[in-house]
């Protein structure tokens, strides 16, 4: 499923550290800014326990986890929009991606040059949100022009969708050039439908990732409590993450290694799955499952798919020829400890073309083409 979160952030803030943790991709991570020009896409696995649950009971040939997709995109600065510092080019890099993982510095290292001289994260997310809100800005204006020729179209349904954006189009103006972010705007679902086709940067959810130091994992530092209370605000999402020792655990050869490090480190669940996870829900991702004893896979689905769409997702036949979904909930399975006595239990059902798939249905398709 082609859905992706970019990475973005000011240059020096450790995105390309993450980014090359996260994924093992080889994303050049130096001390100056610019360093990643074209943007560096990695698939990332999404763990799951459920799946390995599944297997466990049915023990398959095969095991394949669901993916979420990352791109690490060119650090911005100040005048992006304008074009400084090949701002143009990698603002169409973020207008490509469906959600925003915004990377904010909360550390203090003489080492590591910041763009401005001086660490302060509220600037530098700032910073972003105002080039992202005066890209998304030009691309209202630009619509907003247009609108007069539209409205006297011949055609009533152009003239008549043109009619209805003049409000809203007004009211986005007012809003970007106060460097405020869309998706803070109160836009209903009508209006989100009607600029639907501009793309809007600010529109995208977006998740704060602090970059701390090892200091900062247990507690948090000044610098994300401030993030924390900006992004309360507009209802965004925050995590926080050590690159420097991310990077350092996903440098080791094994698991067991890896389990090891994070023990002597007193970490439960590294920050790179917390972000895979965070990342997956923020896209409205959903996982349903396949299980035979030649294999047990993860599939994804967008939140709210009825039956036959989630079928297309293994194969477009699926979907076209969709006849039943024989399914029952994974828990059912664990529980109950067999397929055997989840059909006993009266746990195994048959549904139809109306049935909005679960997170965590185990589904056997049927279909005819």
């Amino acid at each position: 499923m082609a859905l992706n979160c970019g990475i973005v952030g000011l240059p020096n803030v450790g995105k390309s550290t993450i980014f090359q943790a996260l994924t093992s991709a080889p994303a050049e991570a130096a001390n100056y800014p610019f360093c990643t020009i074209e943007p560096n896409v990695g698939i990332v696995n999404v763990g799951d326990e459920r799946l390995q649950k599944l297997a466990d009971l049915i023990g398959p040939e095969k095991v394949i986890p669901t993916i979420v997709e990352f791109v690490d995109i060119a650090g911005l600065v100040k005048g992006a929009s304008k074009g400084e510092g090949l701002g143009n080019q990698f603002l169409g890099h973020i207008r490509q991606v469906n959600a925003i993982v915004q990377v904010v510095r909360c550390f203090d290292d003489g080492d590591v040059v910041h763009v401005n001289g001086t660490v302060n994260p509220i600037d530098d997310i700032e910073t972003i949100n105002m080039e992202l809100a005066l890209a998304d800005l030009e691309v209202v204006e630009r619509k907003q022009s247009n609108l007069p020729k539209l409205i006297k179209n011949q055609n009533k349904e152009i003239s008549s969708k043109a009619k209805m954006l003049v409000p809203v189009l007004e009211k986005l103006v007012a809003h970007l050039e106060e460097g405020k972010a869309a998706r803070i705007l109160d836009l209903s679902e009508e209006d989100k439908e009607l600029i639907s086709d501009l793309n809007l940067i600010t529109l995208k959810k977006t998740l704060y990732l602090c970059n701390v130091d090892e200091d900062s994992m247990n507690d948090d530092n000044d610098y994300v409590k401030q993030v924390r209370e900006y992004a309360s605000t507009e209802g965004s999402e925050v995590l926080k993450i050590c690159g420097k020792l991310e990077s350092e655990i996903s440098a080791l050869e094994t698991e067991e290694d890896k389990l090891d490090f994070m023990e002597a480190a007193g970490i439960e669940i590294s920050g790179l799955e917390l972000l895979t996870h965070a990342a997956y829900k923020m896209l409205g991702l959903r996982t349903y499952f396949t299980a035979g004893v030649k294999e047990v896979r993860a599939w994804t689905f967008k939140a709210g798919a009825k039956a036959p769409e989630a079928a297309g997702v293994i194969h477009t036949d699926f979907e076209r020829g969709f006849i039943k979904a024989e399914t029952y909930h994974c828990e059912d399975l664990f529980n109950l400890g067999s397929e055997s006595k989840v059909k006993e239990a009266g746990k195994l059902r048959m549904e139809g073309k109306e049935y909005e798939v679960k997170d965590g249905d185990v589904i056997h398709f049927r279909f005819n083409v």
